[in-house]
């Protein structure tokens, strides 16, 4: 069985909340999805805005080795002729060699949002459909609330498709629009469907009931042979199917190679470019492509999966370029640590004396408020510690941080601090928005002028978590930092009463982390 896939990132997409792509985002993300074998990649709505129109001039001059650009439009207005349409026309202006028209498909839609008869909705079909086909178009048909209009009136719903095919549409695509439908009822619908039509049939489903990726892998056991999407499955709404989760299913779970080996093991890779992109956070536990997609916290499933892998995975986390990670909390065993350990350069036997008291430590940690699994540089080095493979750049004598506010003119942070380097004790005075930052500038001070490396460090997220807000203003809080280098990013932590100490104990194991890399 042969499917195309067909991408609407750019275009459906676009419409999430949150997301605004420009002209040089949407070039990049078009040579991502080309790399990942995509064969059809819908750049925008060239009647609907500038910059769609701009981006399908620039798109000309991208070398692509597989994809077809493809340009959407709806069919032509109510009582205007398709040769007047200014939507129309510019659909054409945009000369991709693929143009994707919807046409309404529900009765209620035709009557109450079209605004005209049921009858002059199937002529805008037929007309816009043959035009596009006369302009030499290959022609998608996306059969707008396909199945919402098939169950309140399925005679109607037929007769939109049989128009599409009659003036020459390349593919019929059923939209479930509202994102309503069911798995089984997607499969009953199509398989009444697919006796009426020569034509291939496609997919488009939105994840509204969450079910997305379920309603279009039925569609595709029912013998849909072309596949709409959008990477990590965003969209308006609750999102589009995500193809992310449709492409490795179809060719790991069903056996069909919608793309090659060497594409889907870089899923992982343009799913995680896309997302920095989009300036979206990719959910951690997003299947297949996630940070925790193949994590494993529980002992017992870390012993079995150190033996036999597939005991707790469906599949293995290569194949799509993911990796199997072990988590580390107070629900690890002595396998968690000793795998940990190995991935830190650490051989460490199971009886050794040191794994009870670690896991007592990490235990005893974990009750106070530390949580590793964002965290695992600083596990890394309380291992490493612990085990004397390290021994610490410098430490802490004092500090001392003081705020102040004048009328209303920013609030002025400064940070004091004095350490002990190499034996040698530094002061130094840092300056911020706040106190972490202004601790950062004053660590930086001292510790740059001895080891340079850090002005690589760059603090990229921070997290502050309450842990007990019935304490209220004298709760702990978890400080989570995120840092990065020229080449990888780590997580560290911090717990405190306080939290500028939690912040600081975070911020130290990020300079220590760097420094034993």
């Amino acid at each position: 069985m042969s499917i195309t896939l067909f991408d609407t990132t750019l275009r459906d997409g676009a419409q999430t909340e949150g997301i605004s792509f420009t002209v040089e985002d949407k070039l990049k993300i078009t040579r991502l999805l080309d790399e990942l074998g995509i064969h059809y990649i819908e750049g925008g709505w060239p009647g609907s805005n500038p910059k769609d129109i701009e981006y399908f001039k620039a798109v000309k001059g991208l070398k692509l080795k597989k994809a077809k650009i493809v340009a959407f439009s709806s069919t032509r207005r109510p009582k205007v002729k398709v040769q007047d349409d200014k939507n129309i026309a510019t659909l054409l202006e945009a000369q991709t060699p693929v143009v994707a028209i919807f046409g309404k498909c529900w009765d209620f839609h035709v009557t109450e949002a079209l605004k005209t008869t049921l009858n002059e909705n199937l002529a805008m079909i037929k007309d816009t459909v043959s035009y596009a086909k006369a302009a030499g178009k290959e022609v998608v048909f996306d059969a707008e609330h396909f199945f919402d209009g098939y169950k309140k009136n399925p005679e109607y719903a037929l007769k939109c498709l049989k128009a599409a095919e009659e003036a020459g549409a390349d593919i019929l695509c059923l939209c479930d629009t509202n994102g309503g439908s069911l798995a089984y009822q997607t499969q009953k619908t199509i398989n009444e469907v697919k006796p009426h039509y020569k034509t291939p049939l496609g997919i488009h489903a939105h994840n509204d009931s969450e079910c997305g990726v379920s309603v279009t892998g039925m569609a595709v056991h029912c013998g849909c042979t072309h596949v709409q999407g959008t990477i990590n499955g965003y969209g308006e709404r609750c999102g589009n199917a995500n193809l992310c989760s449709v492409i490795p299913i179809l060719k790991l779970n069903a056996g069909i190679n919608c793309v090659t080996d060497k594409q889907l093991k870089r899923l992982t890779e343009i799913s995680h470019h896309v997302a920095e992109i989009a300036n979206l956070p990719l959910s951690a536990h997003q299947p297949f492509v996630g940070r925790s997609a193949f994590s494993h916290k529980g002992g017992i499933h870390v012993s079995a999966v150190a033996k036999y892998p597939e005991t707790y995975e469906h599949i293995k986390p290569e194949l799509v370029g993911n990796e199997r990670r072990v988590t580390v909390s107070e629900l690890s065993g002595i396998s968690n640590l000793v795998y940990k350990a190995k991935d830190y350069g650490v051989e460490i036997k199971k009886d050794a004396p040191e794994v009870k008291e670690l896991i007592r430590i990490l235990k005893e940690l974990e009750h106070q408020g530390y949580q590793f699994e964002e965290g695992e540089a600083s596990f890394e080095l309380l291992v490493k510690r612990a085990l004397k493979k390290i021994k610490p750049h410098f430490e802490l004598v004092d500090f001392k941080i003081q705020n102040s506010k004048e009328g209303d003119l920013p609030t002025f942070v400064e940070a004091q601090i004095k350490l002990k380097v190499k034996g040698q004790i530094l002061e130094s005075r840092g300056e911020g928005d706040g106190p972490v930052n202004a601790l950062d500038d004053a660590l930086r001070a001292v510790l740059e002028k001895h080891f340079p490396e850090l002005e690589q460090v760059k603090l990229t997220d921070y997290k502050v978590r309450v842990l007990d807000s019935q304490a209220g203003t004298a709760s702990k809080v978890r400080v989570i930092i995120e840092s990065s280098d020229e080449s990888c990013s780590w997580g560290t932590v911090g717990v405190s009463t306080n939290v500028t100490e939690a912040s600081w104990q975070a911020l130290v194991d990020s300079f220590e982390y760097k420094l034993i890399k």
